[in-house]
């Protein structure tokens, strides 16, 4: 009997609990933001390794007092190097209170973060309890990730994880379940993410030449900002990624705008958002430097303005010639009879925490990205299920 038929056959006994552990996991509304109910989710997750006879380390973020941090830890195995499988069980706010009442249709189920990416986490967990169950020998072991906070940037998870040293440790690769609907992602963009507020003096408008027109020097910093726009967005990546219009660099200006109290008052204050998108190829300290400069050549010219970092994330890429790309794209084609394309990933991924370790990382999960964090988001049940048997093969083809 070959591995994967045998590991289809234990999985049958569990297809039942895996929905269930899914089903409660998005009844639980684990928003970011704020980052609510993540002990209730930590709990959760460690209960069910528990039932498994896999480990669980509930680690603690310090300086959160009212929505505290948590990440779950669980390893399989004794030996070195470890295959990471990390995913986040934190959610976008849902649209209503009904998106945490998890539902079953025609073979789908649906819920926030039903794709992305809570049932991702059973298969995870299940991939590795199917290889303890069937006693697969492994030259290594499985480290299984459960982080908060992906969908804010990572700061009470997988950053904080790599700041006490936890993240990556002995790593020969990763892999996020995240919802690719169907491709490989082997690259994610970085980003910078500023609010640039100007400041004026409010005034009435009859007597305007006694106030400073916050809006109209916001005007001015935006006009220097669209010269770095043009020039930026020239560039392209070398990797894959479709549509191919979206292979340029981005600088987005006014994602959110404000300012002024009232039609007839001289503006005092007016913001708006910079979101800057770059491509593998591009660093984060060298387009960090260049946007600053341009903020610093309009405060010398007289403009009084604040800058707020919202996020800040680096880019990476791994070829899609890899060999552990390889093997995990012939895996899917082994398991689903269709060997999946890598892309890049347009937004920004948790692969580029380990990546920067030189760790290659790739994301590549049961759910569909078009209809992750919308108002009827779902997952195929038979989805869930497969991905399950992937990471236990791709685990076993790794550590073999």
């Amino acid at each position: 009997m070959s591995l994967q038929t045998a590991l289809q056959q234990a999985l049958e006994s569990h297809k039942d609990a895996i929905l269930a552990f899914s089903q409660d996991l998005i009844r639980i509304p684990s928003q970011n933001p704020p980052g609510c109910h993540y002990r209730e989710c930590a709990d959760r997750i460690r209960l069910e390794l528990g039932r498994l006879g896999l480990p669980a380390e509930v680690v603690e973020v310090p300086g959160y007092s009212e929505h505290p941090r948590y990440n779950v830890l669980s390893f399989y195995g004794n030996a070195q190097p470890t295959l990471y499988f990390s995913g986040h069980f934190d959610v976008v706010p849902a649209y209503e209170a009904e998106q945490f009442r998890p539902r079953i249709d025609n073979g789908r189920l649906y819920g926030r973060g039903a794709s992305d990416m809570k049932p991702a986490l059973a298969t995870m967990m299940y991939a590795a309890y199917l290889l303890k169950e069937l006693k697969v020998p492994l030259r290594g072991r499985i480290g299984l990730c459960f982080v908060a906070d992906e969908e804010t940037g990572g700061q009470g998870g997988s950053r904080f994880l790599d700041q006490i040293g936890r993240l990556g440790q002995d790593g020969l690769a990763m892999v996020t379940p995240e919802p690719t609907s169907g491709v490989v992602w082997n690259a994610n963009r970085g980003a910078v993410t500023l609010k640039v507020t100007v400041k004026g003096k409010s005034a009435h408008v009859g007597l305007q030449h006694q106030g400073v027109n916050a809006f109209e020097q916001m005007l001015e910093v935006a006009r220097a900002l669209q010269e770095l726009k043009t020039e930026v967005e020239k560039r392209e990546t070398a990797y894959r990624v479709v549509p191919k219009e979206a292979a340029h660099s981005i600088l987005m200006l006014g994602g959110k705008v404000a300012g002024g109290t009232n039609f007839n008052v001289v503006p005092d204050a007016c913001s708006f958002t910079l979101e800057r998108r770059f491509n593998p190829e591009e660093d984060l300290e060298t387009e960090k430097v260049r946007i600053h400069a341009v903020l610093e050549r309009m405060r010398s010219s007289g403009i009084n303005l604040d800058v707020e970092t919202i996020q800040e994330g680096y880019s990476c890429g791994v070829p899609e010639d890899h060999p552990v790309a390889q093997g995990l794209a012939e895996t899917v084609a082994t398991v689903s009879g269709m060997r999946p394309a890598c892309e890049m990933c347009p937004g920004i991924l948790e692969i580029r925490w380990y990546a920067r370790k030189g760790i290659p990382a790739f994301a590549y999960g049961p759910g569909l990205l078009e209809v992750s964090h919308g108002p009827h988001e779902y997952i195929e049940i038979e989805k869930i299920y497969q991905h399950t048997i992937i990471y236990a093969l791709l685990a076993a083809r790794l550590l073999a």
